[in-house]
């Protein structure tokens, strides 16, 4: 009888740890940012719009980019696990700001509207807009835009300032970067205004296009946050910072821009 209740307990002590042991198994996937066990780590999650080389861009299945490598070393330095979302590029800020993700990171520029909705962390790169035009069209500097029309991709910063400099009639607005340069080939509009980053990677895959020697604006990038989120705003923000001044986003920067 002992035996028997000895070899019975044995087997309900092995059943017992091995349905604990089921639950510290992750996929790594979790998104709701909290860690599950002493294993796995919480996620952080970035939204973008991967359409924007070389800030974010597809190879294969994979995002990489400024911001891609930029954002994993951010997590990496807070012991978090970085899961990047593509979506569209206007939809990046009132996701941040309703809590679906946890920052947004899009060479985004900071700017007064913005600001009213989301927070920003410190400055990690700089960005010019630039105007791409037909090399043998009527658009040859900045002066000529006024009356053209004008190609930006929706709500970014070159779809604001156009908008603010040129009137709203005369701004067309295209879901990304690569529709508006194709309504630029096929004689839709006159111009367009974008990141000069992307600009000369359309303008090298476009012949007969070129960019204006003058740019139309410079800008400041930066990732931005919802307004009640200050807590993990400030933890980027200090491992941002430190990132920027041991120098390694200026080497990132470098592998994807190199200087001229």
């Amino acid at each position: 009888m002992k035996k028997f209740l000895a070899i019975a307990l044995a087997a309900i002590m092995l059943f017992a740890l091995a349905a604990c042991g089921g639950n510290n198994t992750t996929d790594g996937n979790a998104t709701d940012g909290n860690a599950t066990d002493g294993d796995a780590k919480a996620v952080l999650t970035m939204a973008t719009n991967a359409e924007f080389p070389p800030y974010e861009y597809y190879q294969g299945d994979k995002v990489v980019g400024i911001d891609a490598e930029v954002a994993a070393l951010i997590a990496d330095k807070l012991g978090m696990e970085l899961q990047i979302v593509d979506i569209a590029f206007d939809s990046i800020i009132p996701g941040v700001q309703s809590g679906k993700y946890d920052m947004g990171m899009a060479g985004l520029t900071v700017t007064p509207d913005r600001l009213e909705k989301v927070d920003f962390s410190t400055s990690y790169a700089t960005g010019v807009q630039s105007v791409i035009v037909k090399a043998d069209g009527a658009i040859q500097s900045l002066d000529d835009i006024t009356g053209k029309k004008i190609g930006v991709q929706t709500t970014t910063t070159g779809d604001i300032y156009a908008t603010d400099d040129y009137g709203e009639e005369f701004v067309t607005r295209y879901d990304n970067g690569a529709a508006a340069v194709q309504a630029l080939i096929a004689g839709k509009v006159d111009c367009v205004i974008i990141d000069n980053e992307p600009a000369k990677s359309y303008v090298a895959a476009n012949e007969g296009l070129k960019i204006l020697d003058t740019s139309y604006t410079v800008e400041d990038y930066a990732i931005c946050f919802a307004k009640n989120n200050t807590e993990l705003k400030d933890k980027v923000d200090a491992a941002l910072k430190d990132l920027i001044a041991d120098g390694s986003v200026q080497a990132v920067v470098n592998k994807y821009i190199p200087a001229e």
